[in-house]
């Protein structure tokens, strides 16, 4: 199931089928989805170092409880140059065409594509703006 977030911003789990509607998809996670093939998944991308930290992502553990906790330090370290660098590049491609934001998470509502898509939405509004 896709889920549209931000206009041309959309999230889907790696395990579910991907829809004609994707556009450009991008895998965001920093490990790859167990048991999925670059075949199936049809990604035009793998974002890795988008991902949250080692660090970040072991001691997150997809617990939601820390969830608010977790989005204020993957803020952070997407604030990095070169992460930034990359977030600019697919809200560039998002103003133009859809971009699926692709992750491996079991929990659609607690994962870092959420906080990738909302960091993009910030910056497709800055781009409209300019």
């Amino acid at each position: 199931m896709t889920t549209a977030l931000d206009r041309n911003v959309h999230l889907q789990r790696a395990y579910d089928e991907p829809t004609p509607d994707d556009g450009y998809r991008v895998l965001v996670d920093r490990l790859w989805p167990r048991g999925r093939s670059k075949e199936v998944l049809h990604l035009d991308s793998w974002a890795r170092d988008l991902g949250p930290s080692t660090e970040l992502r072991k001691w997150f553990g997809h617990d939601p409880v820390r969830w608010e906790e977790f989005r204020k330090r993957y803020c952070a370290e997407l604030h990095d140059p070169s992460r930034a660098q990359e977030l600019d590049g697919l809200a560039e491609r998002a103003a133009k065409t859809p971009v699926t934001l692709v992750f491996g998470a079991r929990d659609v509502e607690h994962n870092e594509a959420q906080v990738i898509a909302e960091a993009l939405g910030r910056r497709l509004d800055k781009l409209q703006r300019s």
